[in-house]
């Protein structure tokens, strides 16, 4: 089987000259190209330094082919269309060279791709919707293609999303995003064995640092605890980095809890953190699935997360994790006391049933559907 994926994943020359791209879509790329007889990926290649979150290719069976960056806030979105006639000559030449094709969307390029591999490409395609498929407010873009994904693909045509939801058209699939290796879960699974929650809590925090993923919201609901719970706080570890960073800091320096801004870091760096963190905090606006929870259970952190798209599907509250049912900080407030105080019986127990769920985040069960349900 030969496969393209044609993304918006940025990718840059590192230091050496090597291409390399955001490191949790690469991995994916990487496992995924174990089971076929090549793998071409499509996407944009910016100029500048590479984020440390970047990885390279592993496998030789893999071709980067780049294609021109656009899109970004106010007039930069013209961009999309000027650059939609180049990108779409360099597609069509690398599309005859494999047997199926695959669209991650939603992006900005997705309002010409999907419409180009509906009327003017002649292979089976599936597309991967990553983004909150139930997303009330999602900007247009994201409303066009989730229309075009729903009225005007065929049933040939599998469309993978997060999460169940009723009255989807067949061809609408299930699918959890992958995120972890057969050598993670084997670490993983000493870890969980081992932790323990003791009178010094740590929490951590991974994602960007913005308005949306909550972090201000996080910072003030600190600010507000009972000085007996904030002083079992050991650590609240922020990973990842944002235009804001600078003001949260600034924050955060009003609160009795220790930060640790990490900024970008490696997969093997965060791991650290997962295993000695005791809770993940991620009260975001909208999600698909981020695939840090997935990560974070398979080390043994309790997820305090949004309700919104399929997380309520997986994380139960208070049965193995705390779902904010809204953004007020009364809410991150009232979780953030039951978490500190969760029991030694419960923790254990929520720890090792999170483990066992997060086997559905492997590249392995992900490869298998991939090979069973869209190959075939």
């Amino acid at each position: 089987m030969k496969v393209a994926i044609i993304s918006h994943t940025e990718h840059y020359a590192d230091s050496d000259g090597i291409i390399v791209g955001w490191g949790p879509t690469i991995k994916e790329i990487n496992q995924l190209s174990e089971y076929v007889e090549s793998l071409i990926h499509i996407a944009p290649l910016h100029s500048g330094t590479a984020p440390q979150s970047s990885m390279r290719y592993s496998n030789t069976r893999i071709q980067f082919i780049p294609i021109k960056p656009s899109g970004g806030e106010g007039v930069k979105k013209f961009s999309i269309l000027a650059s939609a006639y180049s990108n779409i000559r360099i597609i069509k030449k690398a599309l005859k060279e494999v047997d199926i094709v695959q669209f991650r969307a939603p992006t900005g390029i997705g309002v010409y791709i999907l419409p180009y591999l509906k009327f003017f490409n002649n292979k089976k395609y599936w597309v991967k919707y990553a983004g909150n498929w139930k997303d009330e407010n999602m900007p247009l873009g994201n409303k066009f293609q989730k229309w075009w994904l729903q009225n005007c693909t065929s049933n040939n045509t599998k469309i993978t999303i997060n999460g169940v939801w009723e009255g989807e058209k067949i061809n609408i699939l299930p699918f959890e995003n992958p995120c972890i290796d057969e050598s993670e879960r084997l670490l993983g699974k000493s870890i969980v064995q081992n932790k323990k929650l003791t009178s010094e809590v740590i929490f951590c925090f991974v994602g960007a640092l913005n308005e949306h993923k909550g972090v201000s919201i996080i910072i003030k609901a600190l600010k507000e605890l009972q000085k007996t719970d904030s002083e079992r706080i050991k650590t609240f570890h922020f990973v990842g980095d944002g235009l804001l960073r600078l003001k949260y800091k600034k924050m955060a320096k009003e609160c009795d809890v220790s930060f640790v801004f990490h900024g970008f870091l490696q997969k093997e760096e965060i791991q650290k953190i997962y295993t000695e963190s005791h809770f993940i905090i991620l009260p975001s606006k909208s999600e698909g699935f981020p695939k840090v929870i997935g990560e974070a259970m398979n080390f043994g952190c309790i997820p305090i997360v949004s309700d919104v798209s399929c997380i309520g599907q997986y994380i139960m509250d208070n049965k193995n994790g705390f779902l904010l049912e809204n953004l007020k900080n009364e809410t991150l407030l009232h979780k953030l006391g039951l978490a500190i105080h969760l029991n030694q019986e419960n923790h254990l127990k929520w720890i090792q049933n999170n483990f066992n769920l997060a086997k559905k985040f492997t590249y392995s069960h992900y490869s298998n559907r991939i090979i069973n349900e869209i190959f075939n």
